[in-house]
């Protein structure tokens, strides 16, 4: 055996799944969904598929469609010469998932493989087709990779039957799918419920739901009503509509009695039932009406006696008032050849792969059940027996595609007057979608001629038939349901504003939702201080990520969403919306980095461009063109890019507008709305409330990044001038941002700064204020790296007279007095001398001790990891418990 080549019983198979995680939306991996998982693969995590003796070849042999995996080289055969070259046995594990996947009918063909933080871990991401098929398909590639290096047998027959089961089970049926199918052609937003049962189509006050072909509109009394036969045929005949004569049975005698007082032949039906369950047709004697009775009692304790009337059976299906598709049914039936037999003919028919259990493909397998007996020995058959050549053998006499019937597709040949008794039926039991089934010689032929009725109006029809059917035209109707839904024209979701960047996120958030509340539209907001409904707080914390971006977009309520979105969020659990109609990046700063796999700004900046991807083909991207990340920001930005810049030679701004694009730009003092060589005078910067009268300049960069969003989000200039104006006069405006109190003479000013750049710039805004000593309360969370923390310490030691370094109450993994000591050393490293540095790891202790020691004059920042302590500190140092007063501003200047 040639040097380095292991033979397979000498590998020990150790490939195990430490962790998945699925992520449904837009993540940074692809824009579909995709499942993570953590392998491990110790001690052989550097064992590579050209050393193991005879892998690549018993893996082909198993898996031949491997063979066609492109692997990153954009031509089949890539990942066969990757295994030849020798490639990683995660890797390997990545693409026999996808393969598994694609065998059992789901073509996925994303996937990427990564080393892991550990020592012989890796990560691995996968694109699926439901999260249970994704996550079963990774625990198979695991087995199967295992059984091939061990040189064992792997059973993929019997896996793959698994998986395809699975996979049908979990994937929305045919109906459902069609609906969201046309949600996406329509470019109407879906969120999946109650675990993919229920869906929202359109967000906030926009929305509608179904659940199959049930929507927001249909009545639960029309529902129930038509799940009682009885009632709702009385109803229909109530309304001269034609309906066979029937009675209601809750005995064997009270049945046959029914059938005799109707006259043979009668059909016998469950009272309360659906999908056919229970129905026999055509029965023409008293020993027939007593086994149907029994069958039927199995799903009802009360049975429906009809009598029977002749003709074809057909189905049209009523939406919104209207008749869209038609199909004539047939009921399941096998053909005789003389050598099979009946049971062996229904084997053969099931071989179809249209055929799946339940509703899961277009049609229904066969089955021989207790109705199908009833049925066959009617017609002097067992299922044993072997009809002869050419003879049609029943299976049971009822259409439905659920017990296993065919249709063809009759939406062309439905005369108008059947087409109005159709709609009639649905508006009489009040259904805004229904399956109205009728028997008639022809369709064609108006059913006012005293042939034929109408044997069921059925709530939440299935599609199946009209989709798919076996012969005729396939009709969209899920698109017919969509545009009833939601008219063509009409509106089919509200603005989504979506806010990321490293600083000002949540000011920036906070602005445009008070810009858009003066037009008197509810917001939604998520930010870094809690989910709110306009000024109400739903949910406390920390809420930037996908779940609460969700819990807004669900609300019926909400007319504008604004939902910042933070870096965590996006990498553990991508977007929480599909496509935004603005996105605004306000800058890249280091933050974060170390955490999650993010080492570099690079990586941050990679991380946050799937915020401008995710835009809507006429949305905006606005970037701050004082940032130097914006031109590539701009190269990946979906929508049309909006710049804005406080410096009113940015050069980026000039060319901008020279090509005829947007910017939001500062001329002479004044804030001006730019396109092309079109400028509106906005305001003057002074004007802007949380700019504290042009000495914030982060706050200024937030509103001119807010007033780009809303302007393009089309709130009128006079609005948004007046927005900002206004906002900041009140403390619950930004609650936790540059709040500004009194404490006897000594100024406290309350921020959420929590990094480097933070620092920097309040320090340099107080400087403005030309105290006579500025004191800082600083900490940082203890994930950040150390390299980080030192850096925040020096920039707050270059910015403060004095410090007190608290640490945070969650130390996020380091041990006691570790972060306030790097911050110590950054501070000592700027020049800050020990005695003015006090290491306080409390926050209340530091901010009460650093109050004591204040004199008038002095201004005390402090940076929080919690507000509400420092803020009933302050009250309590104020010796009130009041609400503290807006900050005493300078009349704003007049624009």
């Amino acid at each position: 055996m040639p040097k380095g080549i292991v033979p397979y019983e000498e590998v020990t198979a150790t490939v195990k799944i430490l962790a998945t995680r699925a992520i449904e939306g837009r993540n940074v991996w692809i824009h579909a969904p995709v499942l993570q998982a953590r392998l491990s693969l110790s001690p052989h995590e550097q064992a590579a598929t050209d050393e193991l003796a005879g892998f690549t070849e018993r893996l082909l042999d198993l898996l031949p469609g491997l063979r066609d995996h492109t692997c990153g080289r954009g031509y089949p055969g890539g990942f066969v010469e990757r295994l030849q070259e020798g490639t990683y046995l995660g890797h390997v594990v990545e693409h026999v998932a996808l393969e598994l996947q694609a065998l059992a009918g789901f073509p996925v063909t994303y996937g990427k493989t990564l080393r892991g933080p550990e020592p012989g871990t890796w990560d691995l991401v996968l694109e699926y087709g439901t999260r249970e098929l994704g996550v079963a398909a990774l625990e198979a590639a695991v087995s199967l990779v295992t059984a091939v290096l061990a040189g064992r047998h792997f059973p993929l027959p019997e896996t793959m039957r698994e998986l395809e089961s699975l996979g049908e089970r979990t994937r929305p049926g045919p109906s459902t799918e069609s609906i969201l199918r046309a949600c996406r052609e329509r470019e109407i937003p879906v969120i999946s419920l109650n675990g993919g049962l229920l869906f929202q189509l359109g967000y906030g006050r926009c929305q509608r739901r179904i659940q199959g072909t049930i929507t927001s509109f249909t009545s639960a009394l029309a529902v129930d009503l038509a799940c009682d036969k009885e009632s709702a045929r009385r109803l229909l005949e109530d309304a001269g509509l034609p309906v066979p004569a029937a009675l209601t049975a809750a005995s064997l005698t009270e049945a046959v009695a029914a059938a005799r007082r109707l006259g043979y032949p009668v059909v016998v039906k469950p009272r309360r039932g659906n999908q056919g369950k229970g129905v026999c047709i055509e029965l023409n004697c008293d020993r027939e009406t007593e086994a149907a009775f029994r069958i039927a009692r199995n799903y009802d304790e009360e049975v429906l006696v009809e009598k029977y009337i002749p003709g074809r059976h057909y189905r049209l299906l009523v939406i919104g008032g209207k008749v869209v598709a038609a199909a004539e049914r047939f009921p399941a039936a096998v053909i005789g050849d003389g050598e099979h037999t009946i049971r062996e003919l229904v084997e053969l028919v099931n071989r179809d792969p249209r055929r799946g259990e339940g509703h899961g493909r277009p049609l229904t397998r066969l089955e021989i059940d207790p109705v199908a007996v009833l049925e066959l020995a009617r017609q002097g058959y067992t299922s044993e027996s072997r009809p002869e050549p050419g003879r049609t053998v029943f299976l049971r006499r009822n259409a439905n595609l659920s017990t296993g019937g065919s249709a063809a597709d009759v939406t062309d040949c439905v005369h108008p007057d059947n087409a109005l008794l159709a709609v009639r039926a649905a508006e009489v039991l009040g259904l805004d979608v229904a399956g109205v089934d009728l028997v008639a010689p022809d369709i064609s032929r108006s059913m006012r001629d005293g042939e034929g009725g109408i044997i069921e109006v059925n709530a939440a029809p299935g599609f199946r038939m009209h989709l798919s059917p076996n012969r005729g035209k396939p009709r969209d109707v899920g698109r017919a349901l969509v545009d009833y839904l939601f008219p063509p024209g009409s509106e089919v979701s509200i603005p989504v504003i979506a806010v990321t960047g490293t600083n000002g996120k949540t000011t920036t958030t906070r602005i445009l939702g008070h810009l858009f509340r003066q037009q008197g539209l509810t917001v939604g907001m998520t930010t870094t201080g809690g989910v709110y409904v306009n000024d109400r707080c739903l949910l406390d914390g920390d809420t930037t990520g996908p779940d609460s971006a969700r819990l807004i977009l669900q609300n019926p309520q909400i007319a504008v969403a604004v939902l910042e979105t933070a870096r965590g969020g996006i990498l553990r659990g991508g977007l929480g919306y599909d496509r935004a109609d603005v996105a605004v990046v306000t800058n890249i700063g280091p933050d974060h980095l170390g955490q999650d796999g993010i080492e570099t700004l690079e990586d941050l900046f990679w991380v946050k461009s799937l915020v401008v991807e995710a835009v809507k083909g006429d949305g905006h991207v606005i970037l701050n063109a004082d940032d130097p990340f914006s031109p590539r920001f701009a190269r990946r930005a979906r929508g049309e890019v909006v710049y804005f810049s406080l410096h009113e030679d940015n050069i980026l701004v000039r060319r901008h507008l020279s090509t005829g694009g947007c910017a939001v730009f500062v001329r002479e003092g004044s804030v001006y709305l730019g396109r092309g060589e079109k400028a509106i005078r906005l305001l003057r910067l002074q004007s802007i409330r949380a700019g504290m009268g042009g000495r914030a300049l982060h706050n200024l960069e937030n509103a001119l990044a807010a007033a780009a969003a809303a302007w393009v989000a089309g709130v009128p200039p006079a609005v948004i001038r007046k927005g900002l104006r206004t906002f900041g006069s009140d403390h619950s405006h930004n609650p936790g941002r540059l709040m500004i109190h009194r404490v006897g003479r000594v100024t406290v000013i309350v921020d959420y700064g929590h990094n480097a750049p933070a620092f920097r710039r309040i320090s340099e805004f107080v400087r403005t204020l030309k105290p006579r000593r500025l004191i800082g309360v600083v900490g940082v969370p203890g994930d950040r790296r150390d390299d980080q923390i030192i850096d925040a310490g020096e920039v707050a030691g270059k910015g403060f007279d004095e410090l007190y370094i608290r640490e945070d109450r969650d130390l996020r993994g380091r041990q006691p007095g570790e972060t306030s000591g790097l911050l110590y050393k950054g501070a000592r490293r700027a020049g800050l001398l020990p005695e003015v540095l006090h290491v306080i790891p409390d926050a209340t202790d530091a901010l009460r001790e650093a109050l004591r020691r204040a004199e008038p004059g002095d201004v005390v920042v402090v940076f929080y990891e919690e507000l509400e302590p420092v803020l009933k500190t302050l009250r309590s140092a104020k010796g009130q418990e009041g609400r503290p007063e807006a900050p005493p501003q300078k009349a704003a200047s007049q624009s």
